[in-house]
């Protein structure tokens, strides 16, 4: 449950970064000296009906502070109650100002300061402007001077005003300081599951591709040496690149191939005695479609990798000028054929590379193949815009490259 209090700024912290306790009733408290004269005169008896007089200031004091502290709680401040209090204080102050007039006048500028912290809207001008110019006229009638008349007007429609504008500006700015920390802590969050989602991504492939080509090398090296160097030389290979891609997870600025993951997919189904068939046909796709099918095309992989026992991985894309679909279908360990099999995601990668596609507007499912094994099939949208920007980006560097050669 969160604190009620307000949070002290961290040692080391800017000026700024604190924007000090929110205002509160406690602040309201102190302007009832305001009262002070009319209640001399209660003590004193210099006004008719003493007694009835002082009913009136305790319960001016008591309506006034409940308004108040009611006025700092946004759920009780927009209740039904709270108005009603509010009118009640306003019955009470036209009743002692009317009956008295003098200092009891100056209740008109506590109630303006009630209204401007309980009523934060349109209606606040209206009410403002009405109690200034009622006061006005009151203290006409009571004391006939014009100077009096202006000055206790004056004073209410300006502490009605000002009040009513610095609550608002002051929970307007912490409510954009709460949201840019809400913010802030999000955006961490979505790196955080990016980075986490890289990482699997990249080690979970490239940790496959090395166990499975060592496991090949220490087979085959008491019959044929030159091949197991050649299973050692790739290993070095991918570990060197998965050094590379690591550092460019890590500075945000990887960009996925389809057609490197194409290659290393036949390298590692390969090394797994998994015959490897790719087909793919359609449109040149744009760098954020190959990018993600590169994902989907590496952890189906080393899926079938792990955990398949297959012999056989047919991998087809088959592009369209809207759409491109991507079916990565192995002979391995799968439900057999039941109908109308409910599809499902797998493990971590799978689910994550859902998440991933989904929020590109395409769409990710796995679960048994028509026939026999496992099939992961994913499908994206394709923006012609994007496909041609990529081949007029393309044909720049190509024309920049070329110049710089001549």
């Amino acid at each position: 449950m969160p604190s009620l209090l307000p949070k002290l700024p961290a040692r080391g912290a800017k000026p700024d970064e604190f924007p000090g306790p929110p205002a509160n009733a406690h602040t309201f408290l102190p302007w009832l000296l305001m009262g002070t004269g009319a209640a001399i005169d209660v003590v004193r008896g210099d006004v008719a009906y003493p007694v009835l007089g002082g009913l009136g200031i305790v319960a001016f004091v008591v309506l006034y502070a409940l308004v108040a502290y009611r006025a700092f709680d946004k759920p009780r401040r927009e209740e039904r109650a709270t108005l009603v209090l509010l009118g009640a204080l306003g019955a009470v102050t036209y009743a002692l100002g009317l009956g008295y007039g003098g200092s009891w006048l100056l209740f008109f500028p506590l109630l303006s300061l009630t209204c401007g912290a309980v009523l934060r809207d349109r209606r606040l001008g209206v009410v403002i402007l009405t109690l200034a110019g009622s006061v006005g006229v009151i203290s006409g009638i009571k004391t006939g001077d014009p100077w009096d008349n202006m000055t206790i007007a004056y004073g209410t429609f300006l502490s009605g005003m000002v009040i009513a504008a610095l609550l608002s500006l002051s929970e307007t700015v912490r409510e954009l300081r709460d949201t840019r920390q809400e913010l802030a802590r999000t955006a961490v969050e979505k790196e955080r599951l990016r980075f986490s989602r890289d990482l699997h991504d990249l080690l979970g492939h490239t940790l496959s591709v090395i166990v499975v080509k060592s496991e090949a090398a220490r087979r085959i090296a008491p019959r044929d040496l030159d091949a197991a160097l050649g299973q050692v030389a790739d290993i070095e290979s991918v570990g060197r690149q998965a050094l590379t891609e690591i550092r460019e997870a890590v500075t945000g600025y990887r960009e996925g191939s389809l057609a490197t993951e194409l290659d290393r997919a036949r390298s590692a189904l390969s090394a797994a005695e998994v015959e490897p068939l790719v087909r793919q046909s359609g449109p040149p796709l744009p760098a954020q479609a190959e990018a993600l099918l590169g994902w989907v095309v590496r952890e189906a992989v080393t899926n079938v990798v792990r955990h398949s026992a297959a012999t056989r991985c047919e991998i087809v894309i088959e592009g369209t000028p809207e759409r491109v679909l991507l079916t990565i279908t192995d002979n391995g360990r799968g439900v057999p054929s039941a109908p109308a099999p409910a599809p499902r995601t797998g493990g971590n990668g799978l689910k994550g590379l859902t998440e991933r596609l989904a929020s590109a507007g395409g769409s990710l499912r796995s679960g048994p193949a028509p026939r026999a094994g496992f099939q992961v099939s994913a499908e994206l949208p394709v923006d012609p815009q994007d496909t041609a920007l990529d081949a007029e980006l393309s044909t720049a560097q190509e024309y920049g490259v070329e110049r710089a050669a001549g």
